[in-house]
Order: structure tokens, then C-alpha cells, then sequence
């Protein structure tokens, strides 16, 4: 029984806890249990805080056997991407230069989880500082894929995506800069959703790119996603980009049935350089919506391919300032041999951040550097708005978009190290709508070669309901997947050193 509860939604696990039929201790210690079997495989945490959860499931059975029961989440284990700010729990982004960060305060989703009586799992493992496509760039250590544990499970979110599909945890939240949530969610077979800009406050949020970052939920199917973004969703004061708007009852727009609906199908997304199983999957998913009573009709917009160049201008240039207050002064890694304040700041700079960070700060650094600021990132910010007058068009006619999450399956680990461009083109299918502050949620569409394929839905700002709609539909067809380490992980361990995929089933 034990087992099977880290594999149930957190919908499924609610209605258990609220009958009594199970107790929020006993779904936490199944899910410290599955920790402790496949952590040492899948590497998925960086912090694993038993004693503080332990302490909130207690909590949530007092509140349960009350009949204290507000929200879907009290009770349910949730895990953190490391990039959010925890109280009295370090926060380290996945680098050596925050090693032994420990915030003073949580982020503002943190707060309305802990408020909403979630468990709060650990913090899990990520690119540093939020860069990469694979969570190779972890000053830690690599996470694996629980589909297969010779390949990686996405990034920069990777940890949050494989604890979820591990059953390591019910429900998890990641950031999403340039597909951080939808990439990761793809190659683990789970659902990744990138909400409006604004919609979720990024207060404690460790900056990335500020005019790209989004918090978001990866869960195990579609209801749960609508249920942990209703949580997180919503105006914050703390943070001067949060919108006023009204958070809907998510789980509301959940219904079967797409008569009317207009899908457009943007050509930039599906020819050259999707892998042909990808491609495959993406068609059979046209089919079902077809078959649901969707209109499905090829758009195009013209200016994708210009959002590759135009992103890794801006978001540099955005992480190049946000990573300055990184100078060993105030908190934080500092080098114990330098000869006066500037060798200071460049030691600690150059042992303290990775290659992929360096990298990036670098091109940042260039980008807005007198002489060139016109030619690079002014040019990059005037191309951002031609990219959301595309989208802003598409919208007249349609009602969502279709497009591949990713143009391949989850690749393996070392695949792409050497090769920057490479892994930046892994987010090819998912940085445009950071542009454009747009949504967007990735949905397992089925299976190529025994490995999971997400297809991804774009929307209008703020229509999350109807990305979730759409997304819930084609679930219903196509099924949830249970990764085979999750299903068995005593059959994973025998296999770990083959690196062979498992296929998955319909769960």
C-alpha cells in the first residue's frame, strides 16, 4: 500500500486523507520510504528536511481529525526547487557560492503553501542559478532520469520533475526562465505547467532573468496541476510585477469535450530538427483533438526563429546584473586566499560559479557593454516584441497553440556538455513564450522508443483554465505514464548500470 500511495495524485490522496482512511504521516513516510530506496540513483534532492516535514504532517492530522480541511494540499508532500527561499533551510541554488546560504525568510509561494497545510519535502536539484537544459550544471551532482538512468531528466527544473516521477514526491514546484518546468516535465513523463507572467508572485524567487522568470507547478497529472497553481496563483505586494487579477477555481475548467475549439499548429514547431518520434506523437495528438471536435488548422509565427538569438541576449544580460551581488561581502562563498578587496571579488567570483554561469555572465556582460548595448540588447528587446505581436495575432484566431515541448526525447547524460549551442537548443520549443509572457503547459502526448514525449499547449495571458481544459482532455486519451524506476524500484537497481529505457504503461 505503501508504495502505491507515491504513485497516487494528490486528488486521489486528499479524498483518502479526508475520509481518514490513510493519515498525512503515513503518506509522508511512504515518500521518505521511496527517498531512501532511489535517492541514491536518481539524485533528485539537494536537501532532504525529514524532521520539519515529519512536524507539518502532524500538523495536518491534527487539522484532518478536527475536520479542518480548506484546502486540497494540506497533508500532501511537496518538494521545492532550490532556487526558492526557505526559512531556516539553505537555499543554494545548485552552486558553490551559496553552498551555505540559509535564508531569513520564505518566498511568497513557499508562505501559501505552508499556509495551504502542504509537506514540504526538501529542496530539490537544479542547473546552477537556473541555467541549463539537463541539470548537469548542478555544482553538486548530476540528477538522472527516472525513465532512465543513463539519461537526463531535463532542466533547469530537473530535480522537481524526477522527484514527481520517482514518487519522491506528490507534487513539486520548479521556475521557468526558457522552459525550465515544460522541458523537464516532457522527459520525465509529468505535467509541467508555465503560468502567465505576473499571475505568481517571484518574491524569494533567487533571480535568474527577471523579465522571463515564472514559478510554476510539475505535478503527476492535470487536476493536480490546477490544484497546486490555485494555491501559488495570485496577487503579491512583495513583488512589484505581480498582476491584480481574480485566481479562478482551476479545477473548474476540467471537462471533457473540445467542440468548437480552434488549435492552430505553428509550422516553426514541427519541421526541421524534431526528431521523427517526437513528430509522431505530436501528430496523434492533432488526431485525438480531431476526434474530440477541435478545429486543428497549421498557423505560422514568423519570427521564431529569432527567438533562440533574441533569449540568450536578454536573459544574460538580465543574469549578468542579477548575479553581482555575488561578491563574497555579504553572504555566501568567499575565497579564503586573496591579497586585498578586488582579488577578493575575483577569486571568489571565479572558484564560486560554474562554467555554464561564467559563460552566461560573460555574454551578459558584453551584451550591455558600452558600444555594443544598441546592437545586441537593444536590437534583442525590439525583436522580443515582434515575437509577442506573433502570438498576439495567432490569438485572434485561435484558441490555443500546439507545438513539440521538446524537438527530442530526454538525451544522455554527457550528450551534450561539450557542445553549448546544442543544449540551448534543447529549449528551441519553449523560450519564445518567456518572451512573450505568455502560458503554457506540457502534457505527456505518448511514448517514442519507451521514452515519454510531452506536447505543449500556448495560450493567452491568463488563461490558464484553458490550457489546463485542453491539456485535461488529451490526458484522458492518451493516460498518465509511471516511470519503471517508480513502478519498481528494486527492478530499476538491476538495471541502473545498463542504461536501458523502460517503457512505460498507461497508470
Amino acid at each position: 500500500m505503501e508504495l502505491d500511495l507515491c504513485l497516487l495524485p494528490a486528488h486521489r490522496l486528499h479524498a483518502m486523507l479526508v475520509k481518514r482512511e490513510i493519515g498525512a504521516v503515513e503518506l509522508l513516510q511512504a515518500v521518505l520510504r521511496r527517498i531512501d530506496e532511489v535517492e541514491d540513483r536518481v539524485r533528485a534532492y539537494i536537501t532532504v528536511t525529514r524532521e520539519e516535514a515529519l512536524q507539518q504532517a502532524r500538523e495536518a492530522d491534527r487539522m484532518l481529525s478536527r475536520g479542518e480541511v480548506a484546502s486540497p494540499l494540506v497533508g500532501i508532500p511537496v518538494a521545492l526547487k532550490d532556487n526558492l527561499c526557505t526559512i531556516g533551510v539553505r537555499t543554494t541554488c545548485a552552486s558553490k557560492i551559496l553552498y551555505n546560504f540559509v535564508p531569513p525568510y520564505d518566498a511568497t509561494v513557499v508562505r501559501r503553501l505552508r499556509d495551504a497545510g502542504a509537506v514540504l519535502v526538501g529542496k530539490t536539484n537544479m542547473d546552477e542559478f537556473a541555467m541549463g537544459s539537463s541539470t548537469e550544471n548542478s555544482a553538486f551532482f548530476p540528477t538522472r532520469n527516472p525513465w532512465d538512468l543513463g539519461r537526463v531528466p531535463g532542466g533547469s527544473s530537473g530535480g522537481s520533475a524526477a522527484a514527481v516521477a520517482a514518487g519522491e514526491a506528490v507534487m513539486a514546484l520548479g521556475s521557468d526562465t526558457g522552459g525550465s518546468i515544460r522541458q523537464p516535465a516532457a522527459f520525465c513523463g509529468v505535467v509541467g505547467l508555465k503560468p502567465t507572467y505576473g499571475a505568481v508572485s517571484r518574491y524569494g524567487l533567487v533571480a535568474f532573468a527577471s523579465s522571463l522568470d515564472q514559478i510554476g507547478p510539475i505535478t503527476r497529472d492535470v487536476e493536480d496541476c490546477a490544484l497546486l497553481l490555485r494555491a501559488i496563483a495570485g496577487h503579491d505586494p512583495l513583488d512589484t510585477t505581480s498582476a491584480r487579477f481574480e485566481v479562478p477555481d482551476y479545477a473548474s475548467f476540467l471537462e471533457e469535450g473540445l467542440r468548437g475549439f480552434r488549435v492552430g499548429v505553428p509550422r516553426e514547431y514541427a519541421g526541421e530538427g524534431i526528431d521523427p518520434g517526437v513528430r509522431g506523437v505530436l501528430m496523434r495528438v492533432i488526431g485525438l483533438l480531431e476526434q474530440m471536435g477541435a478545429v486543428v488548422e497549421e498557423t505560422t509565427l514568423p519570427h521564431t526563429p529569432y527567438a533562440l538569438p533574441c533569449y540568450y541576449l536578454i536573459a544574460p544580460a538580465e543574469a549578468s546584473s542579477n548575479l553581482a551581488r555575488y561578491d563574497g561581502v555579504r553572504y555566501g562563498y568567499r575565497t579564503r586566499d586573496a591579497e586585498d578587496v578586488v582579488d577578493m571579488f575575483m577569486k571568489t567570483r571565479s572558484e564560486g560559479f560554474g562554467p555554464e554561469v561564467k559563460r552566461r555572465i560573460m555574454l551578459g556582460t558584453y551584451a550591455l557593454s558600452a558600444g555594443y548595448y544598441d546592437a545586441y540588447y537593444l536590437k534583442a528587446l525590439k525583436v522580443r516584441t515582434l515575437i509577442k505581436g506573433d502570438f498576439d495575432r495567432a490569438f485572434k484566431d485561435y484558441d490555443v497553440l500546439l507545438a513539440p515541448t521538446s524537438p527530442t526525447c530526454a538525451f544522455r547524460l554527457g550528450e551534450k556538455t561539450a557542445d553549448p549551442l546544442q543544449m540551448y537548443l534543447s529549449d528551441i520549443c519553449t523560450l519564445a513564450v518567456n518572451l512573450a509572457g505568455i502560458p503554457a503547459i506540457s502534457v505527456p502526448g505518448g511514448l517514442a522508443e519507451g521514452l515519454p514525449v510531452g506536447v505543449q499547449f500556448i495560450g493567452r495571458p491568463f488563461a490558464e483554465g484553458t490550457l489546463l481544459r485542453v491539456a485535461y482532455c488529451v490526458e484522458r486519451r492518451v493516460g498518465t505514464f509511471v516511470a519503471p524506476l517508480a513502478r519498481s524500484p528494486a527492478a530499476a537497481a538491476a538495471r541502473a548500470g545498463e542504461g536501458a529505457a523502460g517503457r512505460g504503461e498507461d497508470g
